[in-house]
This record gives structure tokens, C-alpha cells and sequence, in this order.
């Protein structure tokens, strides 16, 4: 147990910029244990989003108390997978060779691939949050999080770290994942959908996975597998998904 608390305080250090006990280090080989709690991260960093539009809520409109509510989950992430989407955006809109990709993708500046696609993402984001059920947004924030994550673990699971050099932070985090660490992963995942109290919202969990299929096609083509940023790009990517989907649910099925 005291092990599994170390591994839980790693990936919170690792994934989000909440203070964490000072004995708790980016230890690789705690490190490389931590993705199965990724979608728990995923839990606290939405509940945090969620606390905030709820706060808000009560003396601004919806719309100000989404954009506070997405800047508290950026913050709160240190805007750890926008980065990574926005790495993915450049280097695969500028790149042409594995090489020249990996290259982009490690290079600090923000191109303008990752301008635009940052833009983009987020502005579907926000958009979609504006249509769903008001009453509904704090368990969708959470939700949303969590289960992106999940799907973003399935990379890790199903594709080869690529990136040759020791010196990336990410690789322990994005270069393993167990099959037992995978159902960790989905139990945490899945676990607030069952908040919804309604089976179709499992239903979410196909386009997500598709969305992912998507990308990992793309990684897989032109890199040979995927990175860290890579599953930043799957988790940003299957947010929004996630929400476009209940979107529809509720339009047609719900």
C-alpha cells in the first residue's frame, strides 16, 4: 500500500502542478508505473474544473463560468496534454520524416500547427460545454477527464515508445503498460460515467476509442508508434470527443 501511495504522488507530481509531499521525487521507476492512475489524475484534475463552474456559477454566466472552469484545469495541469496536442499539431503539419517530426515535436516554440490547433481545440471545447445540460456539466467535466485519459493509456498500451533519447522526462510514463495496469486504468476511468445512472452514456466510450484509432494510425505511419505527446494529443482529442458525444446522445437518444 505505502508503494502504491508512492506511485499515486509520483503521477500527481508528474501530470499536474498540485503541491505534492516533499519525499515524493520523478523517480523512473515509480514513474513508470504511475499511467494506470492517469484517469484518477484525470478525476481530481476534473473535479477541480468542475468546483470551479460550480463556484462560479453562482455569480457569473455559463459562459464565464466555462472559460474559468477550463483556464482552472489548464492551470491546474500546467497545460501538460494541451502542450503535448500542440507538439503533435506542428511536428505532423510541418513534419515529413520520422526524424523531422520527432525533431518539431521536441523543439520548445509553438509553431503555428500548434497555434491553431490549441485554438481550435479549445474553442470546440468550450463550445460544446455550452450545449450540454447546465445541470449536467460538473459530472460531464469529470467524466470527460477522467475517461480521456483512459483512452489515452490504451495508446501506451497498444503502441511502442519511439523516441530514441534518454533525456525525455515522459518516456518512463509513456514507454510501458501492463495489462493489469490497463484494467486499473479503465476501472478509474469508467468508474463517473455510472454517476449518469443511464447505459447510454457507455456509449460515449466508441467514437473515444475511434478517435484514438485515428490518431494512432496517424503515429504509427509516420513515427512508428507514439510518445508522451502523442497521448497528450489522444487525451485532448477524446475529451472533446467525449463531449460532442453526449452532445448527441441527449439530441437523439438521451
Amino acid at each position: 500500500m505505502k508503494k502504491e501511495i508512492y506511485i499515486f504522488f509520483t503521477a500527481l507530481m508528474f501530470f499536474t502542478r498540485i503541491p505534492c509531499p516533499k519525499w515524493v521525487n520523478h523517480d523512473p521507476q515509480y514513474l513508470r508505473l504511475s499511467s494506470k492512475y492517469f484517469p484518477l489524475i484525470g478525476i481530481i484534475v476534473g473535479s477541480i474544473g468542475a468546483l470551479i463552474y460550480y463556484g462560479a456559477s453562482f455569480l457569473f454566466s455559463t459562459e464565464i463560468s466555462l472559460l474559468l472552469s477550463i483556464f482552472a484545469t489548464v492551470y491546474a495541469t500546467g497545460a501538460f496534454h494541451e502542450d503535448g496536442f500542440a507538439d503533435v499539431c506542428d511536428g505532423f503539419g510541418g513534419g515529413w520524416t520520422k526524424e523531422k517530426i520527432l525533431l518539431i515535436m521536441k523543439d520548445s516554440r509553438l509553431g503555428t500547427y500548434g497555434t491553431i490547433g490549441l485554438l481550435l481545440i479549445l474553442g470546440v471545447k468550450f463550445a460544446a460545454l455550452r450545449e450540454t445540460n447546465t445541470s449536467y456539466i460538473p459530472l460531464i467535466l469529470i467524466s470527460g477527464h477522467s475517461l480521456s485519459r483512459f483512452i489515452a493509456t490504451t495508446l501506451i498500451f497498444t503502441h511502442s515508445y519511439v523516441r530514441d533519447t534518454e533525456d525525455s522526462k515522459a518516456k518512463p510514463a509513456a514507454k510501458s503498460m501492463t495489462i493489469s495496469m490497463l484494467i486499473i486504468s479503465s476501472i478509474f476511468g469508467i468508474a463517473p460515467l455510472f454517476f449518469f445512472k443511464n447505459p447510454w452514456i457507455f456509449l460515449t466510450l466508441i467514437p473515444m476509442y475511434v478517435s484514438k484509432m485515428f490518431l494512432a494510425y496517424k503515429f504509427k505511419k509516420w513515427i512508428g508508434g507514439q510518445t508522451g505527446d502523442c497521448a497528450g494529443a489522444v487525451q485532448q482529442l477524446s475529451e472533446v470527443v467525449f463531449y460532442l458525444t453526449i452532445i448527441a446522445l441527449w439530441k437523439y437518444i438521451w
